[in-house]
Order: C-alpha cells, then sequence, then structure tokens
C-alpha cells in the first residue's frame, strides 16, 4: 500500500487491488455454484437438497465471516498510521476468535438441525440430502473460517494478488473432488448432493493449509512474524475485533439471509420450483461477487487513507469505486439478459426447470444496479469504520419491507414465486438510497473535521 497523488495514480491502485479480489472471489464463490450446477446435473432432487442445505449455511457462514474480515479494516488502520508491531497480535486473536466461533457454531448446529427440517414442507429424499450436505461442511467449519482472517489480513496489507493464487489453486481441487464424489468416479460410489458437501469441505482444509504455508515462507509476510510465537487470549482484542465485527457480520447476515429466508419460505412450492429458483439464485449471486469485490477493494484502500487522516483521497476512492460498480452492472445486466437461456441450462437438463430459471432470471438482471450502489458503499463504509447505521438500514430493508413485501405478493396475488424476487428487489433499492446518503452524511462531517 502507498500513498497516490492524482486521480490517475489512485485508478491505477484501485485496478490493481481489484483485480486479484474480483478473481479471488468468483473462484471462492465458483464452489457453491459449481456444488448447485454439478448436483443439478444428477437430479432436481439433489439440486433441491443442496439448495436447501446452501441456503441454511451461506448466511451464516457469510455473516460469520463478516466479523471475522473486520481484521481488515483494524490492520489497513493500523497500517496508515505505522504501528506495524500491533498487527500480528491482532490477527492471531482473530484466529482464536474464529475457532470458538466454529466450536459454537458445529454444537448450536448439531442441536437444531432436525427441528429446521421438521418446521418445512419437503420430500424425505431432498431432506436426506440437505441433512447429509450441511453434515459434511460442519468439518470444514473451522478451517474455512481461519482462512477468512488470514484472508482479510493478506487484503489489508494489499498482497490482493497473493489470495487470488490460493483461491485458484483451491479452484481445481475442489471441481475434482466435485466430480468424483458426486457422480462416483475412480471407484468411489456416487453421493449425489452429499458428495458436494464433502468436497467443499475437504476444499476449506486445503485453501487453508495452503494460505498458512504461503505466509509462512513468503517474504511479503515475514517482518510480522505470524506464527513465530503464540499468545494468550486477548478478550480486549476480541473486544474491539467483535465492536466492529458484530455490526459487520449482521448486516452481511440480514442481506444473505434475506434470500436464504426467500428460498425456505419456497418450500411450500413445488422441487421443480425450488430447483429453478436456486438456479437463478445462484447465478444471480455470482454476479453479486462483481459488486462485492468492489466493497473489499474499497475498504481497504479508504481504511488506508482514513487511518493516515488523508480524508480527500478517501473521498476520490469511494467516487472511483462507484462509478466503475455501476458500470460493470450495465453490462452484467445486459449479458445476462442476453444468454439466460444458456446461463438456465447450465443448472438442469429437465427443460421445465430450464424455462422457469430463465423467467427468474429477468428478475435477477434487476438485482444488478442497486447492488452496484448499495455494496461499495458498505464497504466504503467500513473503511470509515461506520458499521452501526448500515446494519439498522439492512435490517429495515430486507426484513421490514422485502420480505413483507415479497410474502404479499406471492401468496395474494398471481405473480405466485415470482412476487418474492419482487419483494427483494424493493427492499435492495431502499437500502441503497438509505447507505448513499449516510455516506454522504460521514463523508460531509469528515470534511469539516479535517477543514476545521
Amino acid at each position: 500500500m502507498k500513498q497516490t497523488h492524482s486521480i490517475r495514480q489512485k485508478i491505477q491502485l484501485f485496478i490493481r487491488i481489484l483485480f486479484p479480489i474480483l478473481i479471488s472471489q468468483v473462484a471462492l464463490f465458483s464452489m457453491t455454484f459449481f456444488d448447485t450446477m454439478m448436483s443439478g446435473q444428477a437430479s432436481s432432487l439433489d439440486l433441491a437438497g443442496v439448495a436447501i442445505g446452501g441456503n441454511l449455511w451461506a448466511p451464516i457462514s457469510t455473516g460469520i465471516g463478516g466479523i471475522l474480515i473486520a481484521i481488515t479494516p483494524i490492520v489497513g488502520h493500523l497500517i496508515g498510521a505505522q504501528r506495524k508491531s500491533e498487527i500480528s497480535g491482532k490477527v492471531m486473536q482473530g484466529i482464536y476468535l474464529a475457532l470458538t466461533i466454529s466450536g459454537l457454531l458445529i454444537f448450536m448446529g448439531m442441536h437444531s438441525l432436525e427441528w429446521i427440517f421438521s418446521r418445512m414442507n419437503l420430500e424425505a429424499q431432498v431432506v436426506y440430502i440437505a441433512r447429509g450436505y450441511l453434515m459434511a461442511i460442519a468439518f470444514g467449519i473451522p478451517p474455512y473460517f481461519i482462512y477468512q482472517v488470514l484472508r482479510g489480513f493478506i487484503d489489508a496489507l494489499g498482497h490482493t494478488r497473493i489470495t487470488m493464487v490460493i483461491t485458484l489453486l483451491s479452484l481445481p481441487i475442489h471441481i475434482g473432488l466435485n466430480y468424483v464424489l458426486i457422480f462416483g468416479k475412480l471407484g468411489f460410489p456416487s453421493l449425489g448432493g452429499i458428495g458436494a458437501g464433502i468436497a467443499s469441505s475437504i476444499t476449506y482444509y486445503c485453501l487453508t493449509i495452503i494460505a498458512i504455508f504461503t505466509l509462512h515462507r513468503h517474504p511479503y509476510f515475514s517482518e510480522y512474524k505470524l506464527f513465530s510465537h503464540f499468545p494468550t487470549y486477548s478478550w480486549r482484542a476480541w473486544r474491539e475485533h467483535l465492536t466492529m465485527g458484530i455490526p459487520i457480520g449482521l448486516s452481511i447476515f440480514l442481506e444473505t439471509s434475506i434470500f436464504s429466508a426467500v428460498t425456505l419460505l419456497m418450500s411450500s412450492f413445488n422441487t421443480l420450483t425450488i430447483a429453478a429458483h436456486q438456479s437463478a439464485m445462484n447465478f444471480a449471486s455470482m454476479i453479486y461477487m462483481v459488486p462485492l469485490s468492489f466493497s473489499i477493494s474499497l475498504t481497504i484502500l479508504v481504511g488506508f487513507e482514513v487511518g493516515a487522516r488523508r480524508y480527500r483521497d478517501a473521498r476520490h476512492y469511494s467516487f472511483i469505486g462507484l462509478g466503475f460498480s455501476f458500470s460493470m452492472a450495465l453490462l452484467t445486466a445486459f449479458l445476462l439478459y442476453l444468454f439466460r437461456e444458456q446461463v438456465a441450462g447450465l443448472y438442469s437438463k429437465e427443460q421445465d426447470v430450464i424455462q422457469l430459471a430463465q423467467h427468474f432470471l429477468i428478475y435477477a438482471i434487476f438485482f444488478q444496479f442497486s447492488d452496484s450502489l448499495a455494496t461499495p458503499i458498505q464497504g466504503i463504509l467500513r473503511g470509515y469504520k461506520d458499521v452501526n447505521m448500515p446494519f439498522i438500514t439492512a435490517l429495515v430493508s430486507y426484513w421490514l419491507v422485502a420480505l413483507p413485501t415479497g410474502y404479499f405478493l406471492a401468496t395474494t396475488t398471481s405473480l405466485g414465486a415470482f412476487g418474492f424476487w419482487l419483494g427483494l428487489i424493493t427492499g435492495i433499492t431502499l437500502n441503497a438510497f438509505c447507505l448513499l446518503f449516510r455516506l454522504k452524511f460521514i463523508q460531509g462531517k469528515q470534511a469539516a473535521l479535517s477543514s476545521g
């Protein structure tokens, strides 16, 4: 990370930080993408089972990942303030926190999973696949959360290409394991959707092992001496991390869980509708990796500039990021409209699923525009360490507006399942406007303080 002195230099640094993050996010999400797509090629029952299991796991994993990724702005501020000696301890405490949360989550899952499934109107085979998928995932929870901390640390230092390489190395491992375990190759039994869960769990271990090896051997990280000693637990460090991380995690949880809640509510529809909905939602989530990458990049750059008290530079990065993000949304929406039939065909061989998924993808196009503003603004605000208001706007927009609106439209109008998607579009758009006003307020306040 370095200071820039012109808009051109800022654009160049922004792209240098962004591109590896974008590749990393797409590659990391591709694990879920390939789980869903390859399970769909096995059968619609496997697709539905992975859809239910994945939509229970996704909001929890991203929400807790949001708590742990708070290490990025923490490290970013320390670098900007020239306090590098404190970084190693912060990261190690983040790892301890990740392990503790992992244990609690596994314990809670063991005692609540059957109760959750009993409240859902699902075919017995779909429940069997979803349960097996989640049980397999549980074995990979500790390394997955440790990797979130390590990745946040590496990205905060500006070495986003390294996390890109780590993720790209793990992706073919995951695809290969999926192929072997889902379809029963190389003498292994055909496990369908459950095999996708096992493949994901093994891949999480590979990710973490590669990351630890890189941090131990790469000269970029030698000055931080990350694994040279293991400090005792520090409740003070945990409190600092959680004070920032919990609002971030809750904001992400509220956003991702609303999509999962919609999928779970669709259990009242038939397996065909669940499969088609999940196909479209899975691809929409893949596209979401674009604004999410902008968000992570802006957290790094804005956090670095705010830590150094260069508020004008932080504001410039905000404008650059939002401009690029909205431009990308226009491009992805256009391409999705043109190739929606081909996209739907990736997820199933069944023509009924493909036809219905195409209709859902039309609604997914409208997600792109609001996400292209709301998600990067969240990243900018995290760079300013402003995390409480985005949590409130997410709560109101998604759970008090989007879900009730979608449920009303789905159950009282002829829209049916499409009503849920209209509700989501309404909530995402509202959140985008709320965050835009919040950003304007924060930057105006910083400008007044710096001029005073």
